[in-house]
């Protein structure tokens, strides 16, 4: 009887602590794939083999369209990036910067993201957009970096 009630509370001790810390910190990969919002960017980025990457040590950001903003992307298009997995590598990587830059931090103009071509930030007051996509979700921490939800996909530019 003494031996279960100690187990009990070790487990409600165990319990208590693990809610007063709060949730475990996660990888942008773990983050990503944790929210159902994400499912379509974290099969794509599963498939493309940039999981390990984004568990990596970073840090990143990362501008992650949600699954209404795949859901835009033309059928042929999203067709071509199952079949190529370097096209489908260079498109997430578009949505990647080297660094961690919080929502607040965003000053209008270029950057250079992982993949190597530029994007365009703009801000007005708390609205931030890259390119044409709007931060619908700003600053979901992680490990190893911030995701912002974007309502809408980045297609790199073509290059020659």
């Amino acid at each position: 009887m003494f031996t279960r009630r100690v187990l009990f509370a070790t487990a409600v001790v165990a319990a208590l602590a693990g809610c007063a810390s709060g949730p475990t910190p996660m990888s942008v990969a773990d983050t990503i794939a944790k929210d159902p919002n994400l499912s379509t960017l974290n099969s794509l980025v599963v498939k493309a083999g940039l999981v390990d990457t984004l568990k990596g040590t970073g840090p990143f950001t990362v501008f992650a369209p949600n699954n209404d903003a795949f859901k835009a992307v033309p059928a042929k298009t999203m067709d071509d990036l199952g079949k190529n997995a370097e096209m489908l590598k260079g498109v997430l990587t578009y949505h990647v910067l080297a660094g961690k830059v919080m929502a607040a931090d965003v000053k209008p103009g270029k950057v250079k993201t992982v993949n190597g071509a530029e994007v365009t930030f703009s801000k007005a007051g708390e609205f931030v957009t890259v390119e044409d996509a709007v931060v619908q979700k700003a600053n979901v921490d992680a490990t190893n970096g911030v995701i912002h939800v974007v309502d809408a996909v980045l297609l790199p530019p073509v290059r020659r």
